[in-house]
């Protein structure tokens, strides 16, 4: 393990988190704390030299993108996200006191108040614009008709 300032001995390699920047001030969890350590320990040591882990350390030793979009990868973001959505939103349902959904369950979560009778003026001018295309086309149509 690392002895002395974590800061200190960053910068004695040239490399590492900011200047002022302690670890343990990091907000992070205390397992991602202890990754980081690690891979800066690993990093140390001439066998792992050629991973490059002390410039990595804060992706906790993993060069590229912290999450795949391969299309072959087992657990894919989309499958997550989809998943984290319904495991959301049972706990929503719950916490609520919701029925659970089924397939032919439809839940409507609103309520209803009244908004008003007729058109706006806007909505008014376009029915009638309407009104007086159908009311020509009609016209038209039936001078068209032979009698």
């Amino acid at each position: 393990m690392l002895t002395g300032d974590f800061t200190e001995t960053c910068f004695a390699a040239g490399a590492g988190p900011k200047p002022g920047l302690l670890l343990d001030a990091l907000p992070v969890t205390d397992h991602a704390r202890r990754m980081i350590r690690t891979c800066w320990d690993l990093g140390a040591r001439p066998e792992f030299g050629g991973l490059r882990l002390r410039p990595w350390a804060h992706m906790l030793g993993f060069r590229g993108h912290f999450s795949t979009k391969s299309r072959a990868y087992s657990v894919k973001l989309g499958d997550l996200r989809g998943a984290r959505s319904l495991h959301r939103a049972a706990q929503a349902r719950e916490r609520y006191g919701l029925p659970a959904l089924g397939d032919a369950t439809t839940l409507v979560l609103s309520h209803w108040r009244f908004a008003g009778i007729g058109h706006s003026p806007g909505e008014a001018v376009m029915a009638e614009h309407i009104r007086q295309r159908v009311q020509a086309a009609r016209h038209i149509a039936a001078e068209r008709e032979p009698e």
